[in-house]
């Protein structure tokens, strides 16, 4: 059956599903302010040449048990790295040094140039995290909706090829919460789309679910068991394509595309707990 752009907004633009979603930004610039007065650390550091080219580091008391870095969301077009400041300071409260990072958006840049940027980032950090604290080599990536999109590409990057100093398994497991990883979808979805403007030739260049992972790093999934069926359809896609890495899904069943964001944050829920597992951190 021939799908329409209807079909496709209705499986993949969350703004649909969620009426109140400006509720929800709401809600987590005054969480992110709050969290902000009560962290330490380094904010707009420069990883590359773009002004959007900055992350804040978030340091905990004490030694370092790990470097944790979330990508935020916004389908690669909105949003910014201090709206989720707030997702820091339980992972800070367990030992972990969390760097967010923020990246050029569409349509300014194109999908390609964020994820170039991305890349950019994690290998700042790898090169410069003990420089803040962070153990050396302990890098574990994270993030939500396209910042979901963009940590599975972290795993698929040929890192040797992007830099010669780089190890391949620069990144040593991600989750992606709601992510996407076939993004030609993406191309059917108008409202969308009209920022993005993928090509049916540079979606393959950024879609992970195409390529196959160069090494063993784990990739952690969750999806809000009430979100949409495209975001359910992505994450069934990961996994039958990357089965040698990918790990048991993260059930977040009471959660739509923005309330799943709070359980990554929430020391309670599974999702928050299977996060210190994957850094192989105890509660």
């Amino acid at each position: 059956m021939n799908q329409t752009a209807a079909d496709f907004e209705a499986a993949y633009n969350p703004r649909v599903a969620v009426p109140d979603f400006q509720e929800h930004f709401k809600r987590w610039e005054a969480q992110a302010e709050a969290a902000g007065a009560r962290l330490s650390g380094y904010r707009d550091v420069p990883y590359g040449p773009h002004t959007m080219q900055k992350l804040d580091i978030f340091q905990p008391t004490g030694q370092s048990r790990g470097l944790l870095v979330f990508i935020h969301g916004g389908y690669w077009r909105t949003l910014d790295k201090n709206v989720q400041t707030f997702v820091a300071p339980p992972y800070v409260e367990r030992g972990l040094t969390v760097a967010l990072i923020n990246y050029a958006l569409c349509p300014t840049v194109n999908l390609q140039d964020v994820v170039l940027q991305t890349l950019q980032a994690c290998a700042w950090l790898y090169r410069n995290g003990n420089n803040f604290g962070a153990p050396r080599g302990g890098l574990f990536v994270s993030g939500h909706s396209a910042g979901g999109h963009l940590a599975a590409m972290t795993l698929a990057a040929q890192w040797p090829k992007f830099a010669a100093d780089l190890p391949s398994k620069v990144v040593q497991a991600a989750l992606s919460i709601s992510g996407l990883y076939d993004v030609r979808p993406v191309m059917q979805t108008p409202s969308v789309n009209v920022d993005i403007r993928l090509d049916p030739a540079q979606a393959q260049r950024v879609s992970p679910a195409l390529m196959q992972p160069p090494t063993d790093a784990p990739l952690y999934t969750a999806v809000g068991g009430k979100e949409q069926s495209g975001f359910h359809d992505q994450e069934k896609l990961i996994r039958a394509r990357w089965k040698s890495v990918v790990q048991e899904p993260i059930a977040c069943p009471d959660d739509n595309h923005f309330t799943v964001l709070d359980r990554f944050c929430n020391p309670s829920s599974a999702l928050f707990k299977r996060t210190l597992q994957m850094m192989a951190i105890d509660g």
